[in-house]
């Protein structure tokens, strides 16, 4: 992990349109800064960065943030990739805290192979550019697929000498461990000696999201034995698992998030194809069946999937494996069948860039759909496979979210029974049917470990969920409309806490907030609030009081997103309907906050009081006692004074 004080460091430096401006084109407006949406297209600018509030706010698609942020949405990065890429460019040595031998050693060994990975990488380019051999062999090929120099440079493809052991002679010499290019694949024991795994073969190293090389697939050219694999690709380690991995993610990462949209084709050459004619938004599976964690990846940058396949029926079932999987993650999946004889690669070079586009486009087919089409011709008259099929797109309909996508899934629904030739309502109650079956193994599982009423209140939860996506209610209107006061008062804390309050007695606004006799993260509604005023009040206890910065780049990026949007507004500013209703005018200037931090928390107090009066009132309805009724009248009295102090003037309140 790395430590506090290197983030703090890192906080410290950060500056963000620096950050942003690596990215985007910013004109400076005022005292923001303005340019284009990198999360959108867009033609005229809405993309709003700033400086004072070290935030960035996007008004067409509502992107907003801080910093890192920025770089976790903008480069796909975790929260601690983001923190190591501030780091490299600020030139901060980052410390990491103590952890267990074992994850140090697997740090170790996933350092060394990713280093070991670059300069391999490097060899074989140079080899493919430099050497006679590459130059021939290598070169030739990649020139002969239609590849430009610039495409090769860009994809950093390269050529191993048809030697038995160039490569790890060089590797060896340089000082590298046996053990480990045996790990990566690169160098294999072939009559006990060291020898090149991909001799004679043409490269295509395979990048992981930030640009690193995780691994290699290696094409054989010339006359190939029968027994040698067309690709060899390099074995799974500490740091290459195939299944977690799409060719090209890191090239197309931009213009998937842009376009909304990914192409998922089968191999390297179609991805380098289709990038150099200008189709950007295109990943490969390299071959194999979709995984779940590939589809994930895939929802990192967007919902729309589209499969591209050439038109072989093996090709097509293949697809068809993972589309259950797509569509339990909510991606939206089409399906583009090319041309016979025809993929990718062959295809964009025969029709140029724009005819494909288009081609895609009209060609475009729903999985689902397709699917059951597929199945149907498959069935023919056979009763038994009829059946076997209304059960199977059932299944696959009732995996789609209902309460994200109600609308798409009553759409299959009756698109399907149709299609079908079979009734829409009973469709509809064996997809039903599989949702309940489904949810009951999920509860069943979920008691084997949780207490019965944890399951009851996740399931309240859950169907309040769905209530409200089906009635299109957002969250936010049904938030409290108290919660933008008490949002005003983490601002307040967050801008000013270490504010001066009171010279003569030497506080700060915080000392103010929390030496009031209430408790505030009681008196909160919002659970959000709630969170914000115990960890910063954790942090006042302990003496070591942080500024907004704290929270704004807080490592729970949710968090920071809340705050990012909570310090968006105008700084400070009083609630309208305080304003309104007490008459009071809001003194702008470097003593503004003082006025606004007691109106605030006198506003929470009184929120208090009218629900305390309130109670007391129900309470004495239903006294039958003398001594119970005089009680409650006691302290009507007594809060009603309470409220009178604060409505009438706008002092420090006083608790006896």
């Amino acid at each position: 992990m790395i430590s506090q004080n290197s983030i703090q460091q890192i906080l410290s430096r950060i500056d963000i349109v620096d950050i942003v401006g690596s990215f985007v084109k910013l004109k400076k407006r005022g005292a923001n800064y303005l340019g284009l949406c990198p999360f959108h297209n867009e033609k005229s600018p809405s993309f709003t960065v700033s400086p004072g509030k070290e935030i960035y706010k996007c008004f067409g698609c509502g992107a907003s943030g801080n910093s890192i942020s920025f770089i976790m949405e903008h480069e796909k990065y975790s929260y601690v990739e983001a923190l190591r890429w501030l780091a490299q460019r600020y030139q901060i040595e980052l410390e990491e805290t103590e952890v267990s031998p074992e994850v140090k050693q697997y740090q170790l060994m996933a350092d060394s192979l990713f280093i070991i990975n670059n300069y391999a990488r490097e060899y074989f380019t140079d080899t493919l550019f430099n050497k006679e051999e590459g130059q021939n062999i290598g070169l030739s090929y990649f020139e002969e697929r239609g590849f430009t120099e610039e495409t090769i440079k860009k994809f950093q493809l390269g050529y191993c000498l048809n030697t038995f052991d160039a490569f790890a002679k060089s590797a060896l010499e340089k000082g590298y461990n046996l053990e480990y290019l045996q790990k990566t694949g690169l160098v294999t024991i072939r009559n006990d000696q060291p020898a090149d795994n991909y001799r004679g073969r043409v490269i295509f190293p395979i990048h992981n999201q930030s640009g690193k090389i995780l691994g290699f697939g290696a094409r054989i050219l010339g006359a190939k034995s029968d027994r040698a694999p067309k690709y060899i690709n390099s074995p799974e380690n500490e740091i290459y698992v195939k299944s977690r991995v799409l060719y090209g993610t890191y090239f197309a990462r931009h213009a998937i998030d842009k376009q909304n949209e990914c192409l998922l084709v089968e191999g390297y050459t179609d991805v380098i194809s289709l990038h150099q004619a200008g189709v950007e938004n295109v990943v490969a599976s390299s071959g194999t069946s979709l995984t779940q964690d590939q589809l994930r990846l895939i929802k990192k940058y967007t919902n729309n999937l589209t499969i591209l396949y050439d038109g072989d029926s093996a090709g097509v079932k293949a697809a068809l494996r993972g589309l259950d999987m797509a569509i339990e993650e909510g991606l939206n999946v089409k399906l583009v069948l090319l041309p016979d004889k025809e993929d990718p690669d062959s295809y964009v070079q025969k029709i140029g860039a724009a005819a494909f586009r288009e081609f895609i486009q009209e060609h475009k087919q729903d999985f689902v759909l397709f699917k059951l089409q597929l199945s149907m011709q498959e069935a023919g008259s056979d009763s038994t496979k009829k059946s076997q099929l209304v059960n199977e797109i059932a299944e696959t309909i009732s995996k789609i979210d209902k309460a994200e996508d109600f609308t798409r899934q009553q759409d299959y629904i009756r698109q399907c029974s149709q299609l079908l030739h079979i009734d829409e309502q009973g469709l509809i109650q064996l997809v039903n049917k599989f949702i309940r079956d489904r949810l009951v193994k999920r509860e069943q599982a979920h008691a084997r470990n949780q207490p019965a009423t944890d399951d009851d209140a996740l399931s309240e939860e859950a169907i309040a969920a769905m209530e409200a996506a089906e009635t299109g209610i957002s969250v936010e209107s049904l938030l409290n409309g108290h919660e933008r006061q008490e949002k005003e008062l983490v601002k307040i804390l967050l801008r000013f806490g270490d504010k001066p309050f009171s010279e003569e007695e030497n506080s700060t606004v915080a000392d103010y907030v929390f030496h009031l006799p209430y408790d505030f993260e009681a008196l909160a509604e919002s659970e959000l609030v709630k969170r914000i005023l115990r960890e910063y009040k954790a942090l006042y206890d302990a003496g070591n009081l942080q500024d907004k910065r704290w929270f704004l780049y807080h490592e729970d990026q949710a968090l920071s997103k809340q705050i990012a949007n909570i310090l968006e507004d105008k700084e400070a500013d009083l609630s309208i309907n305080w304003k309104d209703r007490f008459e009071i005018d809001t003194v702008y200037g470097d003593n503004a906050y003082l006025r606004d931090t007691i109106s605030t928390t006198n506003y929470l107090i009184l929120r208090k009081i009218k629900k305390l009066i309130h109670e007391n009132q129900e309470e004495a309805k239903k006294a039958t006692e003398m001594d119970q009724i005089i009680a409650c009248l006691e302290m009507q009295k007594h809060l009603n004074a309470l409220e009178k102090e604060l409505t009438n003037g706008m002092g420090t309140v006083i608790f006896k």
